[in-house]
């Protein structure tokens, strides 16, 4: 695969060109050292300078988009109960940092339209729709008309199994997809070109030079989640992936920068 530089400023999001180095893909933000998917990781994410932000968008009771990884409040707040049946009102008065450290208390939870201005141009984004048969419907209508309405289209793509992409698809025929729908392996890369993928997250253990040939060969690019320790990191760019997604912006970077020395 031809590269240049990643994601220069104006370019799409899927530049089959690919880029000149690994992309950094900070998972919920430096959710490695700071409260995942808040205000406090998400802007030291975007201080490091990486490539592209990962956040997970919940529906709550009352329709707002809110980011959160888990169908309950519970692990990442002082709260509890299913987001689904809290309203914005009563999510947003919850402490979203304490449980990380002291030094993050009163962080709060973000709405998807709060996140989205924290993160700049041109770093990109990797929005991960986290839905219910319930939800399906509502929660990726609105994702996608945020997106558009916001003009991220070019910088962003959506993350979901494959009836979340159909949905996706079917609000907005252009919008990039990522497809999480990783099982059965033996077909994955398969299966995501036939649904008009031309990104992919597998899972970093399945991840190996056979997959990442493959998918290159079909013009996909190869970020798997996740890796946050050297070794892992390492054996995964010797794979040739396209991108990694890390709980650990800042090591996955001094280890690129290292990489680029060495050459």
């Amino acid at each position: 695969m031809k590269h240049a530089e990643p994601w220069p400023h104006g370019a799409n999001v899927m530049d089959l060109d690919g880029p000149e180095r690994i992309v950094v893909v900070a998972h919920r933000g430096d959710s490695g050292n700071h409260p995942e998917n808040t205000r406090a990781a998400f802007e030291a994410a975007v201080a490091l300078r990486v490539e592209c932000i990962e956040l997970d968008v919940h529906l709550s009771r009352d329709g707002e988009l809110v980011i959160i990884h888990d169908d309950r409040v519970d692990r990442t707040s002082d709260g509890s109960g299913e987001v689904s049946d809290l309203t914005w009102s009563q999510i947003k008065t919850l402490d979203a940092g304490l449980w990380f450290g002291a030094a993050f208390a009163g962080e709060r939870f973000l709405t998807l339209d709060e996140a989205l201005e924290l993160i700049p141009e041109p770093i990109r984004l990797n929005v991960h729709i986290k839905t219910s048969a319930e939800t399906l419907e509502s929660v990726t209508r609105s994702t996608v008309s945020i997106l558009h309405k916001r003009g991220l289209l070019e910088r962003a793509y959506v993350a979901g199994d494959e009836t979340t992409l159909s949905m996706a698809r079917s609000e907005c025929e252009h919008i990039e997809i990522c497809n999480l729908s990783v099982l059965p392996a033996e077909d994955y890369v398969a299966r995501s070109a036939s649904i008009g993928c031309r990104i992919l997250q597998p899972g970093h253990a399945m991840t190996d030079t056979a997959l990442v040939e493959a998918a290159h060969a079909r013009h996909m690019l190869v970020f798997p989640f996740f890796a946050d320790e050297p070794d892992e990191m390492q054996r995964l760019i010797d794979c040739g992936v396209d991108g990694i997604l890390t709980n650990e912006p800042q090591r996955l970077k001094a280890l690129l920068d290292n990489e680029t020395l060495r050459r």
